[in-house]
Order: C-alpha cells, then sequence, then structure tokens
C-alpha cells in the first residue's frame, strides 16, 4: 500500500465522508472511546448484519427519513471496518470504491463494453459468467456457489443457491413441478410426524421450506422478505389484540381462545 496515513486521508470522496472518517478515528484513538478502541472485525460483522436488517426494515415500512438514519448507521459499521484495515495495513476507503468500482465496469460488459444484450436474462447470464472466471476466495468451495455468504439468514441462502444452481440448468422445468414437490414434501412431513420420528420430522421441515423457496424463486418473490412481512403483519395484529384487550379491561392472561380470534378477525378488517 501507499503510504496508508496519507492515502487514508487524502482521497475522501467528499468532505462528509471525511468527516466521518475522522470521527471514526478520533473513537479509536487514545484519546477516544475505551469501547470503540476494543472492537475487532469479527466484533462488527453481528452489528452490520443487524443495521443492514434494520436498512430492508425501514424500506419496507416506506419511510425516507428512517432509511436515511439506517442506511447512516450501516455506513457508520462499513467505514468502522476501513478505519480497522487502515490501521493494519490492509486497505482504505480508496481501495474498497476502486475494486468495487473496477468489478461493476468488468461484470457489465454491455454498458461499459461492445457486448450487447437483449434482455435481463442474458445481464443475469453475462454476469455469472463473468463471475465464475474471477478469482475466487475459496479454492475449496464450489465456484458456482462462490460469494454466496454462509451467514445469510437460511431462507436467503437457499433462495440464492437455488438460483445459482438453475444458471447451469440444474432446475425445475414448470412451476406446477415445484408445487408438486411441496405437496410430496409435506406428506412426508405428515408421515414423520404419525411415527413420531424427530430426527425425520427436522429433516422433513428442511425439504419442505427448501422446496417453498423454490416455489418462491419461481413465482419471483424473495422468501427472506415474504416471511418478514407476514412476520411484521402477525406482529402488527397481534399488538391490536393486546390494545383491545387492554380497552376491555381483560388481561392477556384472562382472555379466551375466542376473545382473541374475534380480535384477531378485527384486526384482518
Amino acid at each position: 500500500m501507499e503510504k496508508q496515513g496519507e492515502t487514508a486521508r487524502n482521497r475522501e470522496p467528499s468532505p462528509e465522508i471525511g468527516e466521518l472518517l475522522a470521527l471514526i478515528r478520533t473513537l479509536r484513538s487514545p484519546e477516544g472511546c475505551p469501547w470503540d478502541r476494543v472492537q475487532k472485525e469479527k466484533d462488527l460483522g453481528r452489528y452490520v448484519l443487524s443495521e443492514a436488517y434494520e436498512v430492508i426494515d425501514a424500506i419496507a415500512e416506506g419511510s425516507p427519513a428512517d432509511l436515511r438514519e439506517e442506511l447512516g448507521d450501516l455506513l457508520f459499521q462499513i467505514l468502522f471496518l476501513v478505519v480497522l484495515a487502515e490501521e493494519q495495513g490492509h486497505f482504505d476507503l480508496a481501495g474498497v470504491v476502486r475494486g468495487i468500482s473496477e468489478k461493476m465496469i468488468r461484470r457489465h460488459p454491455h454498458v461499459f463494453a461492445d457486448k450487447p444484450v437483449r434482455n435481463v436474462s442474458e445481464v443475469k447470464a453475462n454476469w455469472e459468467q463473468i463471475k465464475a472466471t474471477e478469482k475466487h476466495k475459496d479454492r475449496q468451495a464450489s465456484p458456482l456457489f462462490d460469494g454466496i455468504s454462509r451467514s445469510l439468514p437460511a431462507l436467503a441462502r437457499a433462495q440464492d443457491i437455488t438460483a445459482r444452481a438453475a444458471t447451469v440448468g440444474f432446475d425445475w422445468e414448470r412451476t406446477e413441478q415445484v408445487i408438486e414437490k411441496v405437496e410430496e414434501e409435506l406428506q412426508e412431513l405428515k408421515e414423520a410426524i404419525r411415527r413420531k420420528d424427530r430426527d425425520g420430522m427436522e429433516e422433513e421441515i428442511g425439504d419442505l421450506l427448501f422446496s417453498v423457496v423454490n416455489l418462491s424463486r419461481f413465482a419471483d418473490v424473495r422468501a427472506e422478505e415474504a416471511l418478514r412481512r407476514t412476520t411484521g403483519k402477525f406482529l402488527r395484529r397481534f399488538q391490536y389484540i393486546e390494545k383491545r384487550l387492554q380497552e376491555e379491561g381483560v388481561s392477556m392472561e384472562e382472555a379466551t381462545l375466542a376473545d382473541m380470534d374475534r380480535l384477531w378477525e378485527e384486526a384482518k378488517g
């Protein structure tokens, strides 16, 4: 790397980013924050993931103000990781920006080079072909699935893996076939439940979820986002039940299932 301190401080893309980097460096300094000084890359990993989820929530809520705030939180964690890398002489922000710019140019030859495409499908196919020629982080891993993080939520990872497998033709031909597979896995789960086979139930639930993920992909729906949306809907309706019971002077412990079912239907309306 070039002179690390000069490179890090003289190539800021904007005054605002430079100020935020300077703030993080101050937090990491001997005169800074004791907590920030002891943070390591592995510590920040969980914060990056948490803030990314907060960004997704803000997008779902449709609030520009919330999205701006959550993007700031995520950006802070990203730049914090950059500062840690600076301290170790690994790379700086300029290197990060340069690297992603070069990658995006390389993977968009239909924009930055003479490679015409007819549709989005060809764009995706070119992307995967170019990616397959690039240096892989893990030589022991399958090149086809390189870049799909093990840290992704299970539904999202399953969908990305099946989508990647589909690029080489390992896929169902029709949506109806996927639906049949879902029904088949559901029957196998019912049989495992009938046998009271604990290991079998876990395996069959996994198979059923994997098949539903495939169905989501065929329906052009992100399974992870669909489940997050439904979970949010459940929470909103349950909060309605809690509020209405409180208004009626009934505690959750005193409420009958019939009471809650009645209010659940109200919440749906």
